[in-house]
């Protein structure tokens, strides 16, 4: 099985959800640093409706400006635009595998597709 990780090696959560891929017999991981290889906004957009989020439920508020520039009250679109335009705004990790897309918070929520 095919495993895709939007990960940012600096995040905690990320660097373990990727070791409980790396350990799990069988999985071919991939893994894309978004923040050297952004999201298109159409990936975006397709990661959060196959996660069951919407775009505000996925903005990254800790360590950026989001809530200053009013990110989490916007429309779905203009959200999906920034993100877009700077992915330090994405929360993650996502990972994508055949089975769906999670939101990998916890990072135990990575087991609910593998």
């Amino acid at each position: 099985m095919k495993a895709t990780i939007w990960h940012n090696p600096k995040c905690g959560t990320s660097r373990k959800t990727l070791a409980i891929l790396e350990e799990t017999p069988g999985v071919e991981v991939e893994v894309v640093e978004y923040l050297k290889t952004p999201f298109t906004r159409d990936k975006l957009a397709q990661l959060f409706a196959d996660a069951g989020m919407t775009p505000a439920e996925a903005v990254r508020k800790m360590g950026t400006d989001a809530e200053e520039r009013g990110l989490p009250d916007m429309t779905a679109d203009a959200i999906l635009d920034e993100m877009a335009a700077n992915p330090a705004y994405v929360n993650r990790p996502f990972v994508e595998t055949e089975k769906g897309v999670r939101f990998c918070r916890p990072q135990d929520k990575v087991l609910e597709i593998l």
